[in-house]
């Protein structure tokens, strides 16, 4: 994303491998990363999906993306002070969503497998996850390369839910 214009808009970004696009309201952005209110669906609001610029083919801020804008904030959920974090890079990212959501989600190249959890370890090659199921169990941990991972939700319905009938989640928030 290249102009300050879009901050308080949302758009939908298209990827080159990916078939579904992201649509969500600028909240900030820098040259790596975006983070955006999520607009899973309709005129929804569902927490907040950080999405690396990488493999990214375009956004887009049509009819479509222009009228949902309008009803959802109608509804009162645009984009406020209170929605920034800070951006630097990744590892300041995790730490952030760790320390004060608990939780987040991680998606790499599959647009259809997500992984929740904390983070364990991370440094510029490595991101150690402890591994929270769907039953809202901690399972053990799950290791990637800090390259490879295309976006990070957080504070969503889905991870919220779970964060209800988990043990040991310890937030700020």
């Amino acid at each position: 994303m290249k102009k300050k214009k879009h901050i308080g808009q949302l758009v939908s970004v298209t990827f080159t491998d990916r078939k579904t696009p992201i649509s969500g309201y600028v909240v900030d952005y820098n040259d790596d990363w975006t983070l955006m209110k999520y607009n899973p669906v309709d005129y929804i609001i569902d927490g907040y999906v950080i999405v690396r610029h990488k493999n990214i083919k375009g956004y887009r801020r049509e009819a479509d993306e222009k009228w949902r804008e309008k009803v959802i904030n109608l509804k009162g959920l645009q984009p406020t002070e209170k929605d920034m974090i800070t951006l630097l890079d990744l590892e300041t990212i995790l730490n952030y969503l760790s320390d004060n959501f608990g939780v987040f989600q991680v998606y790499t190249k599959s647009e259809t497998a997500c992984y929740l959890g904390r983070i364990h370890f991370i440094d510029n090659k490595e991101l150690i996850m402890d591994n929270l199921d769907p039953k809202g169990k901690w399972v053990g941990q799950m290791k990637f390369k800090v390259g490879d991972i295309r976006t990070i939700e957080f504070d969503t319905d889905y991870i919220n839910s779970l964060k209800l009938v988990s043990t040991s989640i310890k937030t700020k928030k």
